[in-house]
């Protein structure tokens, strides 16, 4: 946690031309800088775990380019009902058992209707009392929607801007980017932690990348957590053919969100499976410090858990933990073999 001689060294007023400038610096000069203040807010050897599941998959009405659960693509999704309290706590009984600390429920809508908020609630509830934090992402919420969840104790709401507002009519038109702030605003009403980043390599230009850091980071209250999401290219998505980003543009990206937001967890999200561990151990270097682990990740794939166990040994890396999740995680990790990783390259060949 931040003391609070780095709490003051926190901005909000930064330019785009600043942006532009980090990102424009020599890659090593980027990373000593994004590195240096990742250590006076946060632990270097400690990463956040977090487990997501999808609790309502498929059927959402929205255009998202990059989303396989639009009704609007035919991706071969089966699209499924929301799910039963139960079967949601016993996921979040093994993600607790497999070393996460913080639990997260998506489910594909554009919003949620009213009539669904007392399971919804139900759901947050029993997640709690397992000591697991919660997070959730429905799509856009009202004001007495948000107050709901919160008063029911949701710790954080997940809704990303996804993209920078000069680009984002390029990639989704039902709904506008103000429309995404708005539901930023009632969930900081409402009391509640947000969870708000984007996503990288949807043909953006590198300005898109500034425009997207520069509206969370000149944002009244930093985000406290924001996933940085590199494109997952479904078969039968708009953007199933775009090209890869340069994987040292996406580790800048994660170094400029490490130095314009000190004191939030910048976290790893969609995209993983694809990175190779040293595309990784560089994200982490740069300040990259939470990410979602086991094997799903909504209904695109994500690394095996054992995978993510044996990568922080590796480092020397450890999660962020309660004591009753040590000896699950470390006693893993060292039964596994561990596994040969692909060159840096590869991943930016795949």
């Amino acid at each position: 946690m931040a003391n609070a001689s780095a709490a003051r060294q926190t901005r909000h007023d930064w330019s785009r031309a600043e942006i532009e400038a980090l990102f424009s610096l020599p890659f090593n000069e980027l990373l000593f800088r994004a590195h240096s203040v990742h250590r006076e807010f946060f632990d270097p050897g400690v990463v956040q775990v977090s487990t997501l599941l999808s609790i309502k998959t498929g059927a959402c009405p929205e255009d998202c380019k990059y989303c396989p659960q639009s009704t609007r693509y035919d991706t071969g999704l089966e699209a499924e009902q929301l799910m039963e309290i139960e079967r949601v706590l016993e996921g979040a009984r093994a993600a607790k058992a497999a070393g996460a600390t913080r639990f997260c429920m998506g489910a594909a809508w554009r919003s949620p209707k009213d009539r669904d908020l007392p399971v919804l609630t139900a759901m947050v509830r029993g997640v709690k009392e397992l000591g697991l934090e919660t997070c959730m992402t429905l799509g856009m919420l009202t004001e007495s929607q948000a107050r709901s969840l919160a008063e029911a104790g949701l710790d954080y709401y997940n809704h990303n801007l996804d993209t920078s507002p000069e680009y984002y009519g390029e990639i989704i038109s039902t709904r506008c980017f103000q429309d995404r702030l708005d539901t930023l605003a009632h969930v900081r009403v409402a009391g509640m932690k947000v969870c708000c980043g984007g996503i990288v390599g949807m043909g953006e230009a590198r300005g898109d990348r500034v425009g997207l850091l520069h509206a969370l980071a000149t944002l009244d209250e930093h985000p406290e957590s924001v996933p940085i999401n590199m494109l997952v290219r479904v078969a039968g998505t708009p953007l199933a053919h775009e090209a890869d980003l340069d994987p040292f543009e996406f580790v800048r990206a994660i170094a400029v969100a490490r130095i314009l937001m000190p004191a939030s967890h910048v976290r790893l999200s969609a995209g993983r499976e694809n990175m190779s561990d040293e595309m990784q151990a560089l994200a982490f270097f740069a300040g990259a410090n939470s990410i979602f682990y086991g094997e799903r990740l909504l209904t695109t794939s994500n690394p095996e858990a054992v995978r993510d166990r044996q990568l922080f040994a590796r480092l020397g890396l450890r999660p962020e933990e309660h004591e009753y999740q040590r000896a699950s995680w470390e006693t893993t990790a060292a039964a596994e073999p561990v596994r040969s990783s692909s060159l840096f390259y590869d991943a930016a060949a795949r």
